[in-house]
């Protein structure tokens, strides 16, 4: 029996082991804190053996959570982390005390400012830990402030941009940096998501002054991915109302999503418009310096010895946001504890190669580089279409030309066509101008990297 084995006795549930706590961080970045500890935290990998992974559950309920939101989720994960395709078997152990209340019963306990603090910051997202770029430069100075002296300045603070690039990261860090300074400060992390699905429970079981009282009754509410909310006509009513009463009586908000609030296009005129009332800040992809930096601050913090050329490979090289950055260091540590060899060039090729080049991935479509080069250049994608000769938005479009031959390799009479029905010889010239320079300016190379990179969707 797999169970009669510890994790010294047998290799593969040493494995196990390791690529069990790759796979749980990564997932912890996108949970909510009193949720990842209720319900993934307590899982208990005890075995693998021939395809088939043993993980404890504390308790049939935290089991039947699992099974439904997240199993399949960690074992698509795990089979990644392992190299080969593992099934999980989720066992519910027996426990000693009583059963888990479940999350409705928990979340309907009245919050005040005497009961202990129960918001817990991921404890590496802090400010020493984010590395500040010129694409995060303001809402890292903002989210400094507000933990400096809450409720004063930047009064809500709303930071929007990509998801991966550090948002859920500065949330943390102003609750870290709170608690630091008091531990008895009552701070409030709560996910759209999180919070809709609790309003709609407490609605239901006719608890909703219990509600109203847990998101009310603090002194920092941090709101992440407000974008969730949007279309939800109930929920963004009870989001007006707690914003209100929190502003009104001075206490600091906080809100992240992943675009400004003039393009929240299905949230309420008072909300988006109360949302623009302090501070807006943006958090963007960041340039292929900071991500080395990040990576080098990621490398520090994991144990990994990681040399600086070999940094600035990945940094240049691996498409997508910083979380799968990091996770393609994860992956090459991995690798070279597996070989017992150092991290260097070779071995950082080989697996950006197997796992992370271009050619292996989904293909953008056109649209998805049109939306991205108009984003970057804040020019509308008819316009980048069109037929205006206006410089700014002939240099947008040929960016976008050459991006489009890049990543497609299509015709340049059928590139032409997506331009607009353009000559096949316009489009030639656009792309062979951005390469000259690109080739004499070094920024313009490092936007168009940046560009191809990050228009590649995220895994």
């Amino acid at each position: 029996m797999l169970d009669q084995y510890s994790l010294e006795d047998r290799e593969d549930t040493i494995r196990l082991g390791g690529a069990w706590s790759t796979v749980i961080a990564r997932i912890e970045r996108d949970v909510a804190p009193t949720v990842f500890d209720r319900f993934l935290r307590p899982l208990d990998p005890i075995g693998l053996e021939a395809g088939v992974a043993i993980v404890n559950a504390p308790g049939s309920f935290v089991q039947e959570v699992v099974r439904e939101r997240y199993l399949a989720r960690i074992q698509r994960a795990l089979s990644d982390e392992l190299g080969e395709p593992v099934i999980i078997e989720l066992r519910s152990e027996p426990r000693d005390k009583p059963a888990m209340e479940t999350l409705s019963a928990a979340i309907s306990q009245p919050l005040s400012s005497e009961q202990p603090q129960k918001f817990k910051p991921i404890e590496r997202y802090r400010f020493d830990t984010f590395v500040v770029g010129q694409s995060n430069r303001l809402a890292y100075a903002g989210s400094k402030a507000v933990a400096t002296d809450p409720g004063t300045k930047y009064n809500p603070l709303f930071i929007y941009g990509p998801s991966g690039h550090g948002k859920t990261h500065l949330l943390h860090a102003i609750a870290q940096s709170l608690l630091w300074r008091d531990p008895k400060f009552s701070v409030a992390y709560v996910t759209a998501q999180q919070f809709a699905e609790e309003f709609v429970h407490a609605l239901q079981e006719r608890r909703i002054d219990q509600f109203r009282r847990q998101q009310r009754s603090v002194g920092v509410w941090l709101l992440d991915d407000i974008q969730f909310v949007a279309g939800k006509d109930k929920t963004q009513e009870e989001v007006f109302h707690t914003f209100n009463h929190l502003q009104q009586i001075g206490k600091q908000i906080v809100i992240c999503s992943d675009r400004p609030p003039r393009d929240l296009f299905l949230m309420d005129e008072r909300l988006r418009s109360r949302f623009e009332s302090g501070l807006v800040a943006d958090v963007q992809p960041p340039d292929t310096e900071t991500r080395c930096a990040i990576l080098l601050s990621k490398a520090k913090l994991e144990g990994i010895e990681i040399e600086h050329e070999v940094a600035m490979y990945l940094a240049a090289e691996v498409p997508g946001n910083i979380r799968i950055l990091e996770g393609a260091m994860t992956k090459i540590a991995a690798q070279a504890s597996i070989e017992d060899i150092p991290i260097d060039h070779e071995l950082a090729k080989r697996v950006v190669e197997s796992y992370y080049r271009a050619a292996g991935m989904a293909k953008p479509s056109f649209t998805q580089i049109l939306d991205l080069v108009g984003k970057h250049y804040k020019i509308p994608l008819e316009e980048i279409r069109g037929i205006s000769r206006k410089a700014p938005i002939a240099h947008a479009r040929h960016v976008a030309v050459y991006i489009t031959r890049q990543i497609t390799g299509d015709s340049w009479k059928h590139i032409g066509s997506l331009f607009g029905d353009r000559d096949h010889t316009s489009m030639m010239h656009a792309y062979q101008k951005i390469g000259e320079m690109m080739s004499r300016d070094k920024d313009m190379n490092a936007v168009v990297k940046m560009l191809i990179r990050n228009v590649y969707p995220e895994n």
